[in-house]
């Protein structure tokens, strides 16, 4: 059985120190988030990762959903992170890996395995692709058709 929410699932609530300040999950409602989970700032592929969606600036804009980072390090990795490569994506601290945990991402050795999720604006998970060797991500592409499989945002309350 697989660990953390599945489609379908409420979405397990959080609030996590990030480069941009506080984020908490459930201020979000009436929004889409994508939530990044990632190994480590400053590994290859997480570098790549978080380098196509600075250079797809445009097409992550388009996506009409909030869309944060999240892995171990803390907040002075992260912000020296996105100033060397000059990130969009706001990343969230979870040092003691307790998100990671809550959603089933954490790995022992990794600390934080690869993943993305889609929460629908009233905070059930919609979509949950965890990569298995985590060489690979879910690119601009990617996220938009599991937005787009959702149909349409909700309107603002």
């Amino acid at each position: 059985m697989a660990k953390g929410p599945q489609p379908g699932d409420p979405a397990p609530d959080f609030e996590l120190e990030g480069t941009d300040g506080v984020f908490r999950l459930s201020d979000q409602r009436g929004r889409r988030v994508v939530i990044l989970f990632y190994p480590g700032d400053e590994t290859p592929v997480c570098t790549k990762q978080f380098c196509s969606y600075r250079d797809r600036a445009d097409d992550m804009s388009a996506l009409d959903a909030v869309v944060v980072g999240i892995s171990h390090q803390d907040v002075a990795s992260h912000e020296a992170f996105a100033a060397r490569h000059g990130l969009t994506v706001p990343l969230l601290a979870d040092v003691d890996k307790a998100v990671a945990k809550a959603w089933g991402v954490s790995a022992p050795v990794l600390g934080t395995r690869r993943a993305a999720f889609v929460v629908d604006e009233q905070g059930v998970v919609r979509h949950r692709h965890v990569h298995t060797l985590g060489v690979d991500f879910q690119d601009a592409d990617d996220l938009a058709q599991a937005l787009a499989a959702l149909g349409p945002a909700a309107p603002a309350a």
